[in-house]
């Protein structure tokens, strides 16, 4: 009898310790999960994410970060770092894309300003504080980062900085040493950087600046305005404009003295007026401590509408930090006037224009895995940016491709319409059809005149042959046509639910097709053609770049995403589908880099991952570990989700195994660690994989929720035994829209071992287009 009360005892206490252990996970905020310093460990050699410390608000206009690069380095912080240059209005996107409205402020103590006759004295003076090289050493043991909030030690001017951000205003705290050595003074030092900036001390109060400098992707007349109010008078300055490089522009640099120890101070900007940058300075209001509780509630807010429990600390941590990045962009370029109307800047045409407009990404990358979940569970932000991409069309006669601020030349297809497509057809729906219709028609037969990534180069090409050619001047040719037919089915699924006339869809079904002119029955694999039909020669599966964009033949020949029945029947079945997937991991870790001339990091990045060809640092091939589902092996890819999750991602500042991408490689885990994954934006499908946590719970906009269960998941389960949706099995390889937004409770059974019976029929299998058309 004892010992059965003992056994009792112990099961009431482990259930006990379960339940406040579930506790304990549901009262821990999701926003202390969230490391901003991870992916910073980043060089040009070597991407480890590329991402820089974002402080800023959910999808804010305007970011802040640490600088340890000099200004125009797309570095602008790496982890490896020692020293910090100030802290950085930043919209940069991707290192490769660069900045622009940006300026920096640094704190500082310097000698005491040398009187105006002494012209020699001030010149020195200038010259040291007004340089790229003052800097302070610093630690990331003196460092706190958060997404709404930083704080760092200059220990070269025993300071402390802290920032916090609102939309589109930032408010400093600043704590100068006690006591400085005689002569010394509390210095605050702005930098306008080259382009054209400019500074006005408007009272001991407040100062305007402008600054220019950009990247590309704007009109001649593109400008930030910012303005800075301080809670302390200023008692000196010392301005200094110079002129930079030929063509730059002047460079405009500001310092400011300051009595007392601790200094506060707001700063805000516009790209329409200094008028409108005193509007959004009206955002950080309260003291310090308000606006940064403001702001951890807005991220806890967004990130709250997913809720995970179970996993490790550290899963956790690489959970919430991706979803972090994928709420950073596209941001707001809009602003709201004084009437609380929003209002923008056309980066497209220089007006300034009523209504939404969203900038700072990239659909090449973001429309596989980031727009989708936005749609799934941002659909009220995400309706704002569909908006704005048609304000976009209306301004400059094509949707973005790539934009920072306006149209940039980066990338290949035209996957406007798959991010547009997948929109409508998941519910987050424009008003302006025919806007929307008109755009995706006129993109598929218009390349833009400056900006050759806008639109389809090579249009006419595809749509008389029907792929683009490899000799015809056209670089990454194949990659082109493999998504302008992807693209063309997702005009065709949109056009099929508005009512196009027959012919219209018609000719899009037909060119959906398209990818089938590419594949070569020889080798299994996609490769260029030639004008005449004929195969480009010599050919190597090996090759980067060339006829393919950042990645070969083994990497794009998946890049079928509406089809993959049509593809597995090209291959042979099932059977050798399945083969040639293994044969991703089992083909050794070579290459041929010779279209660059060197071995680009996206190449370097696969090479030491030490999975054979599979480069999952770039975005081609994200997809493709979920392929097997349509082979009727979905252990294999439940194998393979776990893998990569496991051994690419970490919550460390070398956690991405590549460009982290505006969101797209963390959506790639969100999606991944909640157990499936948008394989083809444009259906209403998920494809399956194997869930990372024991218990999530999805909650939206509208006020529902449902829970995602995996009770005794771990590490050692990663195979799915069965899944039931409201207590009733489902054996199919994908979930559904409808399904997660209004089913209860969605649950796996996870084990050990893989489960050879589930899944395997074809009613199992995820969309394809060829089924759809038999």
């Amino acid at each position: 009898m004892k010992a059965k009360r003992l056994r009792v005892y112990l099961v009431h206490m482990v259930n006990l310790l379960c339940f406040l252990w579930g506790q304990s996970l549901r009262a821990q905020s999701c926003v202390d999960y969230v490391n901003p310093l991870i992916g910073t460990q980043s060089s040009f050699e070597l991407s480890a994410g590329n991402t820089y410390p974002v402080i800023g608000m959910p999808w804010g206009m305007n970011s802040w970060t640490p600088m340890t690069g000099k200004p125009g380095d797309g570095w602008q912080y790496t982890y490896t770092a020692h020293k910090l240059r100030g802290f950085k209005q930043t919209h940069q996107p991707s290192p490769w894309i660069n900045d622009y409205g940006q300026f920096a402020l640094l704190p500082l103590t310097a000698p005491a300003l040398p009187t105006e006759s002494d012209t020699a004295a001030l010149r020195a003076w200038q010259k040291r504080i007004f340089s790229d090289d003052e800097a302070s050493w610093f630690s990331h043991k003196a460092e706190t980062a958060t997404p709404y909030y930083y704080s760092v030690y200059l220990a070269d001017y025993d300071t402390r900085v802290e920032m916090t951000p609102t939309e589109r205003a930032a408010v400093f705290r600043v704590r100068y040493p006690e006591h400085l050595a005689e002569g010394r003074g509390r210095w605050l030092r702005i930098d306008g950087f080259a382009g054209g900036s400019e500074f006005n001390i408007i009272d001991p109060y407040t100062v305007v600046g402008t600054s220019r400098k950009n990247s590309g992707g704007v009109p001649d007349n593109f400008a930030c305005y910012f303005v800075l109010r301080f809670d302390n008078p200023i008692v000196e300055v010392s301005q200094l404009t110079t002129e930079e490089k030929p063509g730059e522009g002047k460079r405009a640099w500001a310092a400011c003295r300051f009595e007392g120890r601790d200094l506060t101070f707001r700063v805000a900007s516009s790209f329409i007026s200094h008028e409108q940058a005193r509007v959004n300075l009206s955002e950080a209001k309260g003291n310090f401590d308000e606006v940064k509780q403001a702001g951890r509630a807005a991220w806890e807010d967004v990130l709250g509408r997913i809720q995970v429990e179970g996993g490790t600390a550290g899963e956790r941590t690489t959970f919430y930090s991706a979803l972090y990045r994928c709420l950073l962009f596209p941001r707001r370029f809009y602003e709201i006037d004084r009437k609380g109307d929003p209002i923008h800047y056309s980066p497209y045409n220089g007006s300034v224009l009523p209504g939404y407009l969203y900038t700072d990404t990239g659909f090449w990358d973001t429309f596989r895995a980031l727009f989708p979940l936005l749609n799934l569970l941002y659909p009220d932000e995400n309706i704002k940016m569909q908006e704005g991409l048609l304000n976009a069309y209306r301004e400059s006669g094509f949707f973005p491709e790539w934009a920072s601020p306006g149209h940039r030349d980066c990338m290949v297809g035209n996957n406007s319409a798959s991010v547009l497509a997948d929109a409508y057809l998941k519910g987050v729906q424009v008003a302006d059809t025919h806007t929307l219709m008109q755009g995706l028609l006129h993109g598929t037969r218009a390349v833009h005149p400056q900006v050759s990534s806008t639109g389809r180069k090579g249009w006419e090409w595809y749509n008389t042959l029907g792929y683009v050619p490899a000799d015809v001047g056209i670089n990454e040719s194949a990659a082109r046509t493999l998504e302008y037919a992807y693209n063309d089915w997702c005009i065709y699924r949109l056009g099929s639910s508005l009512g196009w006339e027959s012919a219209m869809l018609d000719t899009l079904a037909g060119r959906a097709l398209n990818y089938r002119h590419l594949f070569d029955p020889e080798t299994r694999l996609m490769r260029g053609r030639h004008h005449d039909g004929s195969y480009r020669t010599p050919f190597s599966p090996l090759k980067w770049g060339d006829v393919f964009t950042e990645g070969n033949a083994w990497h794009y020949t998946w890049s079928v995403f509406h089809d993959v029945q049509g593809l597995i029947d090209l291959m042979g079945g099932e059977q050798v589908f399945a083969e040639m997937l293994d044969s991703v991991f089992s083909t050794p870790p070579v290459f041929d880099e010779s279209y660059y001339g060197f071995v680009i990091h996206e190449i370097r990045e696969m090479q030491i991952a030490d999975m054979g060809n599979y480069a999952h640092g770039n975005q081609p091939i994200q997809h493709m570990v979920y392929l097997y589902n349509y082979a009727g092996r979905p252990w294999q890819a439940q194998q393979r989700v776990r893998e990569v999750m496991s051994r690419l991602y970490s919550p460390t500042p070398d956690g991405y195994c590549g460009d982290e991408d505006n969101g797209q490689t963390s959506a790639w885990y969100v999606f991944s660690a909640l157990g499936f994954y948008p394989v083809t934006p444009g259906t209403d499908q998920y494809v399956l994989g194997s869930p990372l946590f024991s218990r999530v719970v999805l909650r939206f906009p509208d006020g529902g929720s449902t829970v995602l269960e995996a009770p005794n998941n771990g590490s050692d389960t990663p195979y799915v035994r069965s899944v039931e949706i409201d207590a009733k099995a489902w054996s199919r390889n994908y979930l559904t829209h409808e399904q997660l937004r209004q089913s209860s409770t969605i649950c796996w059974e996870m084990d050990a071992k893989s489960n050879l019976l589930r899944g395997t029929a074809d009613d199992d299998k995820p969309y394809s287009f060829s089924v759809e058309k038999r």
